[in-house]
């Protein structure tokens, strides 16, 4: 599942490649791409055809485009989901195998003329959304300057690389549940963007465990983590992303390679890099977390003693 750097870097593509352009046609080539779209597949198509692009925006993992050219404000939503591309393709380009909606854009440059949602597990999808105004009447996220979000995005937190989040708002919010600390920052009502490998890696750079209960937590030890959660997505975003397979790549089809840099997430039995510096010997160790997977050093990350 894509996560907030690899978002990221999808909306840079688009700011770059679509912005101020307009939807010339709309095409939906599987009806299952756009079912979030309660209206329906014609009025999809029609309501987005003859919109300009005014802007494109993230906050965590949602990512939408703001329209112009609506009696209404709306925004063109987009979910990645386990699989989900939007690639920029010249209008000649052979159509890819999961092609699930085309939109032909109006000329800039010598810009590719098609923006291409692709998306091969069909778990992911388009829709429109109407905006409404933020809870606190700031931007909404990155790429945006006014203060109106989504509906369907509205009730997610900003993400930790959101210049409007105040830190010390994630002690407060982890300090009011009784849960598991690694189930608490991928609850995206606490903090956005934050998914499975992310939270491996910046927990083990704050040398904590994902098992703590978040009553317990220290405000020391929250700062800590904020400072890894932040300096994880940065060099993730810097890398381009994490790309496992070739299922996520940027809007230009490349991979990102964040991968070759992860300490904890994917290195079940080999040593813990930390330790090794400091001469001890440990091997991460991989457990079970909620269908999925963790992935932590038992000697820099210790567990919470039994009661």
């Amino acid at each position: 599942m894509p996560e907030l750097p690899e978002i990221e870097v999808v909306r840079e593509g688009l700011d770059k490649w679509v912005r101020a352009r307009t939807v010339q046609t709309v095409q939906v080539l599987d009806p299952r791409s756009v079912r979030r779209h309660t209206d329906g597949v014609q009025d999809f198509e029609q309501t987005l055809t003859g919109c300009s692009i005014a802007s494109v925006v993230r906050r965590g993992k949602f990512l939408w485009m703001e329209l112009g050219g609506l009696a209404a404000p709306a925004a063109l939503v987009t979910h990645l989901g386990m699989s989900g591309q939007l690639l920029v393709e010249e209008a000649d380009a052979p159509d890819e195998k999961h092609l699930k909606v085309r939109l032909s854009l109006s000329k800039k440059s010598d810009f590719p003329g098609e923006l291409r949602f692709v998306d091969q597990r069909i778990f992911g999808g388009m829709f429109l959304s109407r905006l409404v105004a933020t809870g606190d009447n700031l931007p909404a996220g990155a790429g945006s300057t006014s203060a109106t979000i989504p509906d369907a995005a509205a009730h997610i937190a900003r993400d930790v690389m959101d210049p409007y989040r105040n830190p010390d708002d994630l002690y407060s919010a982890l300090r009011k549940r009784t849960t598991q600390l690694k189930r608490a920052i991928l609850d995206q009502g606490i903090v956005s963007g934050v998914g499975n490998i992310y939270a491996d890696e910046a927990l083990w750079q704050a040398e904590l465990s994902g098992l703590r209960n978040t009553a317990t937590i220290k405000r020391p030890e929250v700062r800590r983590l904020n400072e890894a959660l932040v300096d994880v997505m940065t060099r993730a975003l810097a890398a381009g992303g994490t790309s496992f397979d070739s299922l996520y790549v940027n809007v230009n089809g490349a991979s990102g390679y964040f991968a070759r840099s992860l300490n904890a997430y994917g290195r079940e039995g080999k040593t813990c890099t930390r330790c090794l510096d400091n001469e001890r010997v440990s091997l991460i160790r991989r457990d079970p977390f909620m269908g999925r997977s963790s992935f932590t050093c038992p000697v820099c990350q210790p567990r919470p003693r039994k009661r």
